[in-house]
């Protein structure tokens, strides 16, 4: 699966939710997608929910903005590398992001990093728009989310 096919796939699953609970409030909606309370009500939503299993080691994962606003990805490639094709980073070089470098490519690796994982940081960037939360992740020239 692309980065883009990824991308365009959660953020269907996103809005079906969202707008199944249109009748709360932002901060109960939030809560909701706390990921004890993901398993269990939205198994579909993301296939480590299958073996309640986290993509991040933190004790309160929230996976409302699953994917990052500082994601960035192309799928043919953001620029060349010393010979490597550069298919994603983090926009903001957060400290606790990595990446994984192959032969011939770099792809970004968030699994260190908790960042926008926490409620204070949704609520921050919070719409119930993901896919406006998301403007900037996908680089391609034919940029639609």
């Amino acid at each position: 699966m692309t980065y883009r096919e990824w991308f365009e796939s959660h953020a269907k699953k996103h809005s079906a939710i969202v707008k199944k609970l249109g009748y709360l409030s932002d901060e109960e909606l939030i809560r909701y997608f706390r990921f004890e309370n993901m398993v269990k009500m939205e198994p579909d939503f993301c296939p480590l929910y299958a073996t309640s299993t986290k993509c991040h080691d933190m004790k309160e994962l929230n996976c409302y903005l699953c994917a990052c606003p500082n994601f960035r990805f192309n799928d043919e490639g953001l620029k060349e590398v010393e010979n490597k094709t550069l298919f994603s980073t983090c926009a903001i070089d957060a400290k606790e992001g990595k990446q994984f470098i192959s032969d011939d490519a770099i792809h970004q690796d968030c699994s260190g990093c908790t960042i926008p994982h926490k409620e204070a940081y949704i609520r921050e960037h919070f719409s119930r728009n993901w896919r406006e939360i998301m403007k900037h992740s996908d680089q391609s020239s034919s940029n639609s989310a």
